[in-house]
């Protein structure tokens, strides 16, 4: 079924756009009525005319010649600047013609277009800056909160080395403080005016790695984004690439990474030629490497690449002495999150605090802390506001002190297979590691030290 002559007509008019078709000759053989409108005059004066007779400034008897495509020329028309596309129309392969079209019939319209463009112009701007300060580092070394030997020694190493290009790696337990200590070095550096990059080498699948760190060229692989993409090293380049998990990175790619760091270029997927970078590397682990390097799991050249300088975050349970001090200053971080002022903690909360041994480190006190703040009434942190496992470890303990004392009376006690003992411990291991990590099973399986897939298998069996 063929629409009707008068739809298309009428679909024209309705088209935000002009349309005017010329012969091979650019007579005129069709103009819409909102053209003849714009132009003052009518259907019948227009049609069988030159274009340039009745068109200012076109080009329409050129295109209709030469068979070449004009597209978004400015074109000035009885006072307004249009928009104005040429095509040529070729019918069996014979030149017969051209259609053109154009935009913004008249200055109301083109003042609505350049005030639309100006709003995107200053969204786009807004979202461009935004995403520049993304790539800054968010951390100094004042915001890192300790007096303990442990860590003043190691905040000490930091300050003293971030002035250097060398490479960094930064070891200790997770929830230790590292990737803030990575924050801090590159704030202090001389390369603190350009971007910071961090990474989470174990949230990128093996298939990616490559492209992500490296880039792509357009048309490298089905489904790559047109222009192509910049990697990470792009994006950083004079700048500092943070490797957070880099025990985690796959051995396929560490020897490219290790090139890359020793050639100083890039090749992105695809490309065929390398591209100079210049970055610091700042690489983070809570993994055993010199264990990993023994195995065969991590490559021994690319460790010493690494480890040109080695800072060592001391876990929570040996720097008490700064858990007060932590507290407060997460407290204050949370008061703004919550929309909350002068939030205090006592002393028989900071007592219970001390006394916990901290497997997840400052990031388990700061969920304490976030969870206390949701559920004070008034100003104050007390005991009360603390999870029960915080609470109730002295009493454990000493329970266990008087069963102790009492080794007599209880050595008739039944005694549970070795097997069954080991599964209670696992479980109540895993149970806490989840309450750590508000039930983020990846982080926690990494709390305890196993692999993903051994921690969903015990998580199975347990009914967990």
């Amino acid at each position: 079924m063929k629409l009707p002559y008068e739809w298309l007509e009428e679909i024209i008019s309705l088209s935000i756009e002009r349309i005017v078709v010329v012969n091979h000759e650019g007579i005129i053989v069709y103009i819409d009525s909102g053209y003849c409108e714009f132009l003052g005059m009518s259907y019948e004066e227009a049609i069988g005319r030159p274009a340039q007779d009745v068109i200012m400034n076109t080009r329409m008897h050129i295109v209709a010649k030469t068979g070449k495509k004009e597209l978004e020329d400015l074109q000035p028309i009885n006072g307004s600047v249009m928009i104005a596309n040429r095509y040529p129309i070729v019918i069996n392969g014979e030149l017969v013609g051209a259609l053109g079209t154009v935009m913004f019939p008249d200055p109301d319209n083109l003042r609505h277009f350049k005030n639309k463009m100006n709003n995107l112009m200053e969204e786009l701007n807004f979202y461009k800056n935004k995403a520049i300060s993304e790539l800054k580092s968010k951390y100094t070394f004042e915001d890192l909160v300790g007096k303990s030997p442990l860590f003043a020694a190691a905040k000490r190493m930091g300050e003293k080395v971030a002035g250097s290009d060398s490479s960094i790696l930064i070891t200790g337990e997770s929830g230790t403080g590292k990737e803030l200590f990575a924050h801090a070095i590159h704030h202090s550096s001389m390369r603190s005016h350009f971007p910071f990059v961090p990474v989470n080498c174990a949230s990128i699948p093996e298939s990616l790695f490559e492209s992500e760190f490296f880039g792509y060229d357009e048309g490298a692989f089905t489904g790559a984004v047109k222009g192509g993409k910049e990697g990470f090293f792009k994006v950083a380049d004079k700048g500092t690439i943070f490797l957070d998990e880099i025990g985690e990175m796959p051995l396929s790619m560490q020897s490219k990474l290790l090139r890359a760091l020793q050639e100083k270029e890039i090749q992105p997927v695809g490309g065929q030629k390398a591209i100079p970078v210049d970055v610091r590397i700042i690489a983070a682990t809570n993994r055993d490497l010199i264990q990993m390097v023994e195995d065969g799991s991590f490559r021994q050249d690319l460790y010493y690449r690494l480890n040109v300088i080695n800072i060592e975050l001391p876990p929570l349970r040996k720097r008490k002495e700064d858990i007060e001090l932590i507290a407060k200053s997460l407290l204050h971080k949370l008061e703004r999150k919550f929309y909350r002022n002068g939030t205090a903690i006592s002393p028989e909360a900071i007592e219970k605090l001390a006394a916990h041994k901290w497997p997840g480190n400052v990031r388990e006190l700061e969920n304490v802390l976030e969870r206390a703040i949701n559920v004070v009434d008034g100003s104050e942190i007390q005991v009360s506001h603390l999870p029960l496992y915080i609470v109730d470890q002295e009493v454990k303990r000493g329970d266990q002190d008087s069963n102790d004392s009492n080794d007599h009376k209880s050595s008739a006690a039944v005694v549970e297979l070795l097997k069954d003992t080991i599964e209670k411990a696992e479980k109540k291991a895993i149970l806490h590691a989840l309450h750590v990590t508000n039930g983020n099973k990846l982080e926690a399986a990494k709390l305890l030290g196993i692999g993903k897939t051994k921690f969903y298998d015990k998580c199975k069996v347990f009914g967990i």
